[in-house]
């Protein structure tokens, strides 16, 4: 009969083998996912202890209990339960008094408040990277704080901004995205000592308690065999809006490395080739690939959502969800902010570049200045704008420079001097009150 139970229990390999660091690696490894079951079967025994159901000889001999990972894999492929392969291969680790060993419990009392242990401990490794995202960030963002920059609505150029408040943008969101993180953990950090249908029939509340407070958690107020899963979806949805946002960094970078935008590029080895037929190419595949895995990590959050009906007290249809979804989204999202915040920390920013692309059309990203000019000077609005959007469309068919154009109308000259006109074609104008955004992060 096929079982489905083939990982090696001494340490599976992630699914995403190349897009895993091994720290993160590690926390979903089937030894560590062993070491956290053991963990909490030893906490419970403890608390049982202490209520005087376990006797102090007996304790003894528990607290020295280990897993034999080959000897559970064998019995693993007999009886096709993992908990009870791993429950008594745990209590014939230390003998007699191995019969108080999972005494009480049910196997999503291990599993769930486990799988929190392990939640925590990747939700860590994920706060180290967001960290580091936003350090990265909040350099580059006060270095290039005054670099004119051209604002693109529609993928048109609007008027200017700056990279560094472009970039103080991904700060705030950054920042968002860690008190996002913070909220899954206190969702995350609760475990359930409270038997079959989470009655306490059989664990008493002071055992769920302690066990608890050993462990670091809060326990569940209320559970019926499990951890109420909207716990869970919370966590995933959170990494999926990170992933998100992730992207949406990621595609800015993509897009202004573009031959045409030519603005910024990601890091390029020196003996990195960018494509096996062109030698010229110099590719933006850090942050493509960062693109395609917040997809993946997105595309968890629905199979997790859905686990959140389950029948009843429980069923097991989101077991199998979650031993894929969890290590791999956490998988993929370390490998995604990682990558990104590598890109940031070695960009190269090409500040001529932005500039000259300032003035690639002729001055049309100035026509809101004289717009509310010449209505301040008098004009009626709507006058003003079709006077403005009459020689923008002449600069549009080739036929000129709009300041040009504008001085050249003598309703424009009417209204406004030549140094007037002059002044509304300064790019400085632009970056007046750019500090705005820096100071309310606190940046530099």
């Amino acid at each position: 009969m096929q079982t489905g139970y083939t990982a090696d229990l001494a340490g599976a390999a992630p699914v995403i083998a190349r897009y895993s660091h091994p720290e993160m690696a590690a926390v979903w490894s089937e030894e560590n996912k062993m070491a956290c079951w053991l963990k909490v079967e030893l906490a419970v025994c403890e608390a049982w202890a202490e209520v005087g159901v376990i006797p102090d000889e007996a304790m003894a001999q528990i607290r020295q209990a280990r897993l034999d990972h080959e000897g559970m894999e064998a019995l693993l492929k007999a009886i096709h339960h993992d908990v009870v392969a791993f429950v008594l291969t745990v209590a014939d680790s230390v003998g007699d008094a191995g019969r108080f060993i999972h005494f009480g419990l049910t196997s999503s009392d291990v599993i769930d408040t486990a799988l929190a242990l392990q939640t925590l401990q990747a939700i860590d490794i994920l706060e180290q990277d967001q960290a580091r995202l936003e350090s990265a960030l909040a350099e580059l963002a006060v270095r290039y704080k005054y670099a004119p920059q051209i604002g693109r609505s529609h993928g048109i150029h609007a008027e200017p901004t700056t990279f560094g408040h472009r970039l103080a943008v991904f700060v705030a969101q950054v920042r968002r995205n860690r008190e996002r993180l913070a909220t899954a953990r206190r969702e995350m950090a609760v475990g359930k000592i409270s038997g079959a249908v989470g009655t306490h029939a059989n664990v008493p509340a002071e055992v769920e308690e302690a066990v608890c407070a050993r462990l670091g958690l809060e326990p569940d107020p209320a559970s019926t065999q499990i951890v109420q899963r909207d716990r869970h979806a919370y966590f995933m949805t959170t990494l999926a809006v990170i992933a998100a946002t992730l992207e949406q960094q990621a595609l800015q970078v993509r897009l202004l490395q573009q031959t045409e935008l030519g603005e910024v590029a990601e890091p390029f080895g020196s003996q990195q080739q960018g494509s096996s037929s062109m030698p010229h190419k110099r590719n933006p595949e850090l942050v493509e690939r960062v693109c395609g895995l917040a997809r993946l990590v997105r595309g968890y959050a629905q199979p997790a959502l859905d686990d959140v009906a389950l029948w009843h007290e429980r069923d097991i249809s989101h077991s199998s969800v979650e031993r894929v979804v969890f290590p791999d989204a956490c998988l993929a999202l370390d490998y995604t902010l990682r990558t990104l915040a590598g890109v940031y920390e070695e960009l190269d920013v090409f500040e001529e570049r932005m500039a000259a692309n300032i003035d690639l059309t002729h001055g049309l990203v100035y026509s809101q200045r004289v717009l509310l000019s010449l209505i301040e000077a008098g004009m009626p609005r709507q006058e003003a704008y079709a006077v403005v959007q009459s020689h923008a469309k002449r600069v549009w068919r080739g036929e000129g420079e709009l300041k040009c154009l504008l001085a050249a109308d003598p309703r424009v000259r009417e209204r406004l001097s030549a140094e007037d006109l002059e002044a509304l074609f300064d790019v400085n104008y632009h970056l007046q009150n750019i500090e705005i955004p820096f100071a309310r992060l606190g940046l530099g």
